[in-house]
């Protein structure tokens, strides 16, 4: 074989196979509602940072990997309340492969959500919703403290091409994605999809809701 074609073939093959463990190594999150990942979290907070500290596993035997430990202050918590009442310190990996959260330890404010671990100790990682707390929506900031939740028992399905439809009665068809090109439009931003009395499920932007509120429940 020529040397040059040689060359270049193993310099394609090494470029490949450092892509795939690019790709292996990776933190990688299925796509989710902002209401999905709420309802799927075990805690749910406003909280500003107040600082960070790099934790080795020698410090803690429980964690395998190096994380960071972040000092917060919490200002509201909206689920969680069952198993803890005040939360000083988050958890996340230090490394983003393994799906580490970076925060800005300035006081800035987050919303937070996460798993409380059998110690007590919350974990945060990428695929949980973490935003920073002046991004988010009007509506979405009044849905965290009950509209989310009226909504747990319904069943978000992401569609990203046509033809989409919904499978169940109490399912909803999460649109951004084919609309809008990205995941977080409009629909993520200021609709919840909320369970009827009638035990099906529907799109309702607005206050409390009215029966005669609710969207049809194909539209985004």
């Amino acid at each position: 074989m020529n040397p040059l074609l040689s060359t270049l073939l193993f310099s394609l093959l090494l470029l490949l196979t450092l892509r795939i463990q690019e790709l292996i190594e990776a933190c990688s999150c299925a796509p989710a509602h902002p209401q999905q990942q709420i309802c799927d979290s075990a805690l749910v907070i406003r909280a500003k940072i107040s600082s960070e500290k790099v934790i080795a596993p020698s410090e803690d035997p429980l964690h395998m990997h190096k994380m960071i430990r972040y000092e917060i202050k919490q200002i509201k918590m909206f689920k969680g309340f069952e198993k803890l009442k005040d939360v000083q310190y988050v958890f996340t990996p230090f490394d983003s492969s393994l799906c580490g959260v970076k925060l800005e330890a300035n006081k800035k404010q987050y919303l937070l959500t996460g798993q409380i671990l059998d110690d007590g100790k919350v974990l945060i990682h990428l695929c949980n919703y973490i935003e920073p707390w002046d991004d988010l929506t009007f509506s979405q900031k009044k849905s965290l403290n009950h509209r989310y939740q009226m909504g747990c028992g319904c069943k978000i399905s992401t569609c990203y091409m046509v033809p989409c439809s919904i499978t169940t009665p109490n399912e909803c068809l999460w649109t951004d994605w084919l609309i809008e090109r990205k995941l977080y439009g409009h629909q993520a931003k200021y609709y919840a999809c909320i369970k009827r009395s009638d035990g099906t499920c529907s799109w309702y932007r607005g206050g409390p809701p009215p029966e005669k509120d609710f969207i049809d429940i194909t539209e985004p």
